[in-house]
């Protein structure tokens, strides 16, 4: 003992600090080494809880979600529709659906499919056709029949019109096939169809329904052949821009009443008369809750609604990646010429410019004081899209950039997908091209449009932008302004019921206003972007 103390006394001070040194390492090697092999388990651990999140039990959520925010359903043959899952092309929309709103569609689904073609539901609805009188029961199935009219963008305008009518009302929407629907777009409810059976008991009446038929329920109030103690298996709904007044009573509270008896209704419309849906009472607490943003109906439900057949997509991807991906900026200008003859007119081509440059949506060119002399640096590419059934005005905005520099210094290319000359409806190609061509508006960044144009109404409300309109030109002269900002990316109702058991209503309700582009219109506004 004496002698390892000793030992220890003759151990210097720098000695024993290098002992204490090496010993210190030691344990916090030791330490290390623990935690080294306590890692990988716990990581292990970890990882296989994480794969649990993301790719077991809550797969179906991630995919929902990446689906627009949950507004479409999943479980489709992502081949058999490819519109519907690709993402190359799309931007992200500004506007989210409420919870409300997707879970009002996954309701509307699980209907569509218990009372959808095919059903048992279905083939009792069809049977009470046959009577011209029941006695409708709270639990049957009812539907509403949409029937194609006019062009595209009427037709999408008034498609989506009735689907919202069908979602307030807890009816199942069925499309007439007989048009050309199947070439464009795809089936948008899961595990069932929306078209129409072509064996429908009144298929041969379909085209038959006009205000003067017997079924018309204009027709029936004006004749005072409404008994509200008898309900008629099915009524026509006539809602045109020319609609009679007995026609716009679908719009009053009363009415509703009445006509959510009858298990069958038939509507033919050219017109987005969502906006008066607004106005009926029993329907405006529902429509608040779907739509707390009043200004995205179009924006959400015709996102839900139309997919490009893979034929209709390929021409939208092909022309998309040729000529507007590589841009820093697109800029899309939809042209329509209301007047006749129609045509290319000079005042309608200085009316453009005059827009696009006083809004600085294209620069002005060069003189040889703004020229830009700096080609060193990277120069912005900016894509315009024109679309017009007359080639000529893409064709003049081509050659002045061609010719001359922008005072910016942008490369501006200049494309047009066709130009038809005359409108083809119910051609199929045609139809197509039109679709692809909404399509690649709505791909824009901004986007300038014409006058109480439907084919502009359906792209603005698509890409969910507020876009600059052109007004109508009056004798042969450019207006000015030449243009005007949309107030809301909701396309306008033409021809709103003004005058009938909305009118004290149209004044007093802050979300609906007249139409920047025609003054018989409505629109709906988001009062909350002015406060």
């Amino acid at each position: 003992m004496q002698q390892s103390r000793k030992q220890e006394e003759n151990i210097s001070p720098l000695a024993r600090i290098s002992i204490m040194m090496k010993l210190t390492i030691a344990i916090a090697i030791c330490l290390v080494l623990c935690l080294v092999l306590l890692l990988p388990s716990s990581n292990i651990s970890n990882r296989h809880k994480s794969d649990l999140t993301t790719n077991g039990l809550n797969n179906s959520e991630r995919q929902s979600e990446k689906l627009l925010g949950g507004l479409l359903a999943t479980g489709f043959d992502e081949k058999s529709c490819l519109s519907r899952y690709d993402q190359s092309m799309s931007k992200p929309s500004p506007y989210k659906p409420s919870g409300y709103l997707v879970s009002k569609l996954r309701s509307y689904e699980m209907l569509h499919k218990r009372c959808g073609p095919g059903t048992k539901a279905y083939k009792r609805a069809t049977k009470q056709l046959g009577h011209n009188e029941l006695r409708s029961s709270g639990d049957e199935c009812r539907y509403v029949v949409w029937m194609p009219m006019f062009g595209l963008g009427n037709r999408m305008l008034s498609l989506v019109s009735v689907f919202l009518y069908a979602l307030l009302t807890d009816r199942v929407m069925l499309v007439d096939q007989r048009s050309d629907i199947t070439d464009l777009f795809c089936e948008p409810f899961p595990e069932t169809s929306w078209l129409l059976p072509r064996d429908f008991p009144l298929t041969d009446q379909l085209d038959g329904f006009n205000r003067e038929h017997s079924r018309c329920y204009g027709t029936m109030l004006k004749n005072h052949a409404i008994n509200s103690t008898t309900i008629p298996s099915h009524l026509y709904l006539d809602i045109f821009h020319d609609s009679r007044d007995h026609d716009k009573k679908f719009f009053c509270e009363e009415d509703q009443a009445f006509l959510g008896k009858v298990p069958w209704l038939v509507v033919k419309s050219n017109l987005y008369f969502v906006p008066s849906l607004w106005m009926i009472p029993s329907f405006q607490t529902k429509l608040i809750k779907l739509f707390p943003q009043k200004e995205t109906v179009f924006h959400h439900l015709a996102r839900y609604l139309f997919h490009p057949t893979n034929q209709v997509w390929g021409m939208v991807t092909r022309s998309y990646n040729a000529y507007l991906s590589r841009a820093d900026a697109r800029l899309g200008i939809q042209v329509r010429v209301f007047s006749k003859p129609a045509g290319y007119f000079q005042h309608v081509m200085d009316q453009i410019l005059s827009c696009t440059q006083r809004e600085k949506l294209l620069p002005e060119l060069a003189t040889p004081e703004t020229q830009v002399t700096n080609t060193s640096r990277s120069l912005k590419l900016k894509a315009v899209l024109v679309t017009s059934l007359h080639p000529e005005y893409s064709d003049h905005l081509k050659n002045m950039f061609l010719e001359r520099p922008s005072s910016t210094g942008e490369i501006i290319e200049v494309y047009q997908p066709s130009g038809e000359k005359v409108q083809q409806t119910d051609k199929k190609i045609h139809d197509q091209k039109a679709l692809a061509e909404i399509y690649l508006l709505s791909l824009t960044d901004e986007l300038v449009t014409s006058t109480r144009s439907t084919f502009g109404y359906v792209a603005q409300g698509l890409g969910g932008l507020k876009p600059w309109i052109l007004y109508e030109p009056r004798d042969n002269k450019t207006p000015n302004p030449p243009c005007v900002r949309a107030m809301s990316v909701e396309p306008c109702f033409l021809r709103a019921p003004l005058h009938g058991c909305q009118a004290k209503t149209i004044k007093i309700t802050p979300f609906v206003r007249f139409c920047e582009d025609w003054k018989t219109g409505l629109k709906l506004v988001d009062v909350s972007d002015e406060l």
